[in-house]
Order: structure tokens, then C-alpha cells, then sequence
């Protein structure tokens, strides 16, 4: 697959914008590897290889394991998720899968046992960056180097 053009030459200035979130993600407080963790199953869900290599490369150089990262997609049945990571996951997919119709009350409660309102707030925020920076990705067919 050859990517359709360099978004990054195209518009420098959204570019710039996309970046910054970056920073305002890392002013957030919530830890790196749930971070991480959110962008890695976003990615998934999006099919968004470069972003999917990207994230596990990153988070391995922060120290998360890689079982950890290899049962990311298995999250529901892996012993090693956090009750907080779980309920940041089940968010994620929630809020990744708009279209499908569903009932979100449990996986909202279940954010809301484990996150205030600020973290709620700032992991929605994560989630929201990631799925934007995936469709940049998967649309213009970036691949991972």
C-alpha cells in the first residue's frame, strides 16, 4: 500500500494543531501506560497500523511488557489489566464504536468507579486524539516505518 501524500507538507498548520494535543495529553496526569494502552485499542478498532506500531514501540520503551501488549485486544480475559485500565478499555471501545447502537450506562459507571470528572473528561480527550490521528493515518495510507 503506497501512502496517498505527505499530510504533513499538505497543511503544516493542522499538523502543528494535531501535535499539540500531544502536549495537553501529557499535562493530563493520567498514567503513561493507560495512555498508551487507550491508543493501542483505538488503533485496533481502527485498523490503523502505523499508529498500532507506533504505540506498542513506545510503550515498550517505557517499560510495559509485552504479554501486556500482545492481550491488549483480549483485555475482557487478561489477568494483568488494572480494574481502572479495564474500565479506560471497555470507554475506548465504547466511544470508538459510535455506529454500532448500544446501551452505554455499565461502561459509563464503570469509568466513573475508576475516573473523576477531570480524568473522565481527559481520558474522552485521549480517545477523541487517537481516533482523529488514526483516520489521518488509515485515510492517507501511512504506514508504519
Amino acid at each position: 500500500m503506497e501512502a496517498r501524500f505527505d499530510f504533513y507538507q499538505a497543511s503544516p498548520d493542522t499538523m502543528k494543531a494535531m501535535f499539540a494535543t500531544q502536549k495537553v495529553i501529557q499535562a493530563t496526569g493520567l498514567e503513561h501506560r493507560l495512555v498508551e494502552l487507550v491508543k493501542i485499542r483505538a488503533s485496533q478498532i481502527n485498523g490503523c497500523a502505523f499508529c498500532m506500531h507506533m504505540h506498542a514501540a513506545d510503550a515498550r520503551q517505557h517499560g510495559i511488557p509485552d504479554h501486556v501488549l500482545d492481550t491488549v485486544a483480549g483485555w475482557p480475559e487478561a489477568p494483568w489489566f488494572s480494574d481502572r485500565e479495564k474500565a479506560a478499555l471497555a470507554w475506548t471501545e465504547r466511544l470508538t464504536r459510535l455506529s454500532e447502537p448500544a446501551d452505554d450506562r455499565h461502561d459509563y459507571d464503570r469509568l466513573a468507579t475508576h475516573f473523576n470528572e477531570k480524568e473522565r473528561t481527559d481520558l474522552t480527550y485521549v480517545i477523541g486524539v487517537i481516533n482523529m490521528w488514526n483516520r489521518f493515518s488509515v485515510g492517507f495510507r501511512r504506514e508504519p516505518e
